[in-house]
């Protein structure tokens, strides 16, 4: 939530709720609800931080409200994110280190294990069909994580075919 947030705050200053609306508007169905106070607490390490600054904001007859902004060490950690690729490397996989230690341990079937996997990447394609893209951001969203999931059931095809072949060294 750091970055998304400091990416918001670049085209001016907002306030949390505001901040929680624009993520909704721009991901919609995409991303689970936001709980506002996550919103909040992220606004608080990044103030924390050095990367924002708020200001109050007088309402009428109401408590302040407190806008937040970048500030110029905000704006460098967003260009530096920005600026930096996203790691795709999965080596630390959770599925595969536990099919790996099942089967070593033989605490569990990994048929079981790889077709309960499968089922569950399948599940979750099934709900991506569900997803009403509205605009291209949520469309290029969804069609990345359909994409990702493919490549998923591909690879549990490999564990599988590689398992019944005998090979011992996995």
């Amino acid at each position: 939530m750091r970055y998304p947030l400091l990416a918001l705050l670049a085209n001016g200053p907002a306030h949390g709720y505001e901040l929680k609306l624009a993520m909704e508007q721009r991901f919609g169905a995409v991303l689970p609800p936001l709980n506002a106070g996550q919103i909040y607490t992220t606004l608080s390490r990044l103030e924390r931080d050095g990367l924002v600054d708020d200001d109050a904001v007088a309402q009428n007859g109401r408590p302040n409200k407190r806008v937040y902004r970048l500030t110029e060490q905000g704006q460098i950690e967003l260009k530096r994110w920005a600026a930096d690729s996203t790691p795709a490397t999965r080596l630390k996989d959770d599925f595969f280190i536990k099919l790996v230690l099942a089967r070593a341990a033989g605490i569990a079937d990994p048929r079981e294990l790889i077709d309960r996997q499968r089922s569950a990447y399948l599940q979750a394609l099934r709900e991506l069909d569900d997803v009403h893209t509205q605009d291209d951001t949520t469309a290029l969203l969804v069609e990345g994580a359909a994409l990702h999931l493919e490549a998923d059931l591909k690879w549990l095809d490999l564990c599988e075919q590689r398992m019944t072949n005998g090979s011992e060294t996995w």
